[in-house]
């Protein structure tokens, strides 16, 4: 039983680094990243636009817009949060 504790101790004080790590990325836009209306502003803009989906924040740095056009396709697109352009 000793063992088993020790074992899942060391495992838990091994994995503790990588734990801390991911929780250092930022869970939110940059200062310098555009406004999200903005982004938003340009998917309405495009060719038989309907509706806007959906919009998620990625970590790895742009919003994925889920947005619908005027024959119900579903169209899925990354944005640089930066730049506010496709990716």
């Amino acid at each position: 039983m000793l063992r088993k504790t020790c074992a899942g101790l060391t495992i838990l004080l091994l994995a503790a680094p990588a734990i801390a790590l991911a929780q250092e990325r930022p869970r939110i836009p940059p200062d310098n990243a555009k406004k999200l209306s903005e982004i938003i502003a340009k998917v309405e803009q495009r060719q038989d636009f309907h509706y806007v989906g959906d919009v998620e924040w990625s970590e790895e740095g742009y919003y994925d817009v889920t947005y619908y056009t005027t024959d119900k396709a579903k169209v899925e697109i990354k944005y640089n949060a930066v730049s506010g352009e496709p990716q």
